[in-house]
């Protein structure tokens, strides 16, 4: 059974987060360096912006969907470093 909150969104982490804050978040956690090692596109590699970074994600499903998966990475570590 999966438990609905305000809005209909079942427990998802992402809900009301823009791109914007997600991967200025990555940004802000990792650095640009670390991000691009992670995820190896050019927005993230080459000349790195929020701006340039976005304009990509939001044309590229496959590069979105890496970039919610290692933001959700991200929070599950902070979450367990927390909790030590």
């Amino acid at each position: 059974m999966v438990t609905t909150e305000a809005g209909g969104q079942p427990r998802n982490p992402l809900h009301g987060l823009t791109l914007e804050t997600i991967v200025t978040a990555l940004a802000e956690n990792y650095g640009w360096d670390g991000l691009g090692e992670r995820i190896p596109v050019r927005c993230f590699t080459t000349d790195p912006s929020v701006a340039s970074s976005l304009k990509f994600l939001r044309k590229t499903p496959w590069a979105r969907e890496k970039v919610e998966g290692l933001y959700l990475f991200m929070l599950r570590e902070q979450r367990r470093q927390q909790a030590r």
